[in-house]
């Protein structure tokens, strides 16, 4: 019997907030995005193993890590 079962990684844009950059210090649009890695059996997501959130400046184009209370206070 065979089995296929792998990792999935799924982009969201979940907002976008207009702040300060931390890199360039320039107020310009920060784009908060969600990195969801799902485990998939026949190439249907079953269930998610982690995420991550990011920024990206929309001026300097730099994208940093953010923790999830980071994402929860800029939100």
């Amino acid at each position: 019997m065979l089995i296929l079962f792998g990792f999935k990684t799924a982009v969201k844009e979940l907002f976008r907030r207009q702040t300060v950059c931390p890199n360039c210090g320039q107020n310009a649009s920060q784009r908060i995005d969600e990195r969801a890695s799902k485990f998939t059996v026949f190439f249907i997501p079953v269930f998610t193993t982690s995420r991550r959130y990011s920024r990206t400046c929309a001026y300097c184009g730099i994208t940093s890590e953010l923790s999830r209370s980071e994402k929860n206070a800029l939100a």
